[in-house]
């Protein structure tokens, strides 16, 4: 017997009919096999040919199931074919002898359909274990990235630190548990504080590994600082931090923002690189961007970033903001939504108020209030005000 064949059981009682139902099936090069009972037929059977008379009609449930079934009668009023059509058979014939290619081809397509069926099971089966498997990884990696969360927020500076009478707070809320947003404000001496706010493009681990080179190199190079022309620092840190970037190779670039804070002289030396929005100063009741242009940082070789100084005056406060923070605040071209934020930056006294203002347009099941992850949100939002020199907001 061709092993390739597919093997059909015929079942009836022993006689001419049962032979001459087995040559017809059998005529189209059909392996077939004779048998009165299942139990007779090999494991290998992929289907069953059964006369409506030869299987009890308790047993029509198990055959089908165990099977894919076709049956046959020589009369259409067969009540055995009634019960077997009610248990799920696969199709039937009548006068199978005068059909016999009818037959045949019925043969034909329902082993075709059992054997597409059996392919959908597997497949079935092999999707389940394929999401089971995921949803194990994805839990892993959500803890992953919790963590990171975490140690990224441990290397923040503190909430509403004061150095030197200027005060430091912030928000930052990150659209996944990572942040592309950072930012740091530390004392160099009695004289200077330092500080920076970056937004490195895209958002997750590998934006937010960037921000942990970023925190490296600031600290590295804070160390190595003497303390001499605090003027040019801002601007060749930005270069160096370009360098760095470009010689990774990972195809990361950032926004940058580098102050240093002059307390005795009450000014900022500051460099940019494609900081958008502007940061924002705001004393008196007026309001302006801090001047000044730059490329971002980790795109192009050999960038020159400009030296730029500006004073500072009693009670200011100077605004920073990620360009997430454009994401909740209406208006439909760029310079509407920069000009709203300029508005809103100006009536708003505190840290609090600003944010509490954005919180009109993000999700409703976002807690403002609070630094976590949130999911449904387009961008990274990160907010940062410094203010000082006589300001008592905090």
């Amino acid at each position: 017997m061709d092993v390739h064949k597919p093997l059909i059981g015929v079942l009836d009682e022993p006689g001419d009919y049962r032979d001459a139902l087995a040559d017809t099936i059998a005529r189209d090069g059909l392996a077939v096999l004779a048998a009165e009972r299942l139990e007779d037929l090999p494991p290998e059977t992929s289907l069953v040919v059964a006369h409506a008379r030869a299987i009890p009609s308790l047993e029509w449930a198990s055959l089908t199931e165990r099977l894919p079934t076709v049956v046959v009668s020589d009369s259409r009023l067969d009540a055995d074919l009634l019960t077997a059509v009610d248990v799920g058979l696969v199709d039937y014939v009548v006068e199978p002898m005068r059909h016999g290619q009818l037959l045949r081809r019925m043969i034909r397509k329902a082993i075709e359909l059992h054997r597409l069926e059996e392919e959908r099971d597997r497949d079935r089966e092999r999707l389940a274990e394929l999401n089971e498997s995921l949803e194990t990884h994805l839990a892993l990696l959500r803890l992953d990235q919790q963590a990171g969360g975490q140690i990224q927020r441990k290397l923040l500076p503190p909430h509403a630190q004061t150095l030197g009478g200027v005060t430091c707070d912030y928000w930052l809320m990150p659209s996944l548990y990572l942040s592309g947003d950072f930012l740091d404000f530390q004392r160099f001496d009695d004289r200077f504080s330092l500080f920076y706010f970056a937004d490195v493009s895209g958002h997750g681990a590998s934006s937010a590994f960037v921000t942990v080179l970023l925190k490296y190199l600031y600290n590295r190079w804070l160390s190595e600082w003497d303390g001499e022309h605090p003027d040019r620092l801002p601007a060749r840190w930005l270069r160096a931090l370009n360098r760095e970037l470009l010689d990774t190779g990972i195809g990361k670039h950032a926004t940058l923002f580098i102050g240093v804070i002059d307390h005795r002289e009450h000014c900022l030396h500051y460099s940019l690189g494609a900081q958008l929005p502007k940061p924002l100063l705001v004393s008196d009741g007026c309001i302006e961007e801090l001047p000044g242009e730059g490329m971002p940082v980790g795109l192009f070789p050999d960038v020159d970033y400009p030296r730029l100084c500006h004073t500072l005056p009693p009670n200011f406060r100077l605004w920073l903001c990620s360009d997430g923070v454009l994401e909740c605040l209406p208006g439909e071209t760029l310079d509407l939504r920069l000009r709203e934020l300029e508005r809103r930056v100006l009536t708003c006294t505190t840290l609090e108020q600003l944010r509490d203002s954005l919180a009109l347009a993000l999700p409703r099941d976002i807690n403002v209030g609070e630094d976590h992850s949130g999911e449904d949100l387009p961008d990274d939002l990160t907010i940062m005000m410094l203010s000082g020199f006589g300001d008592d907001h905090r």
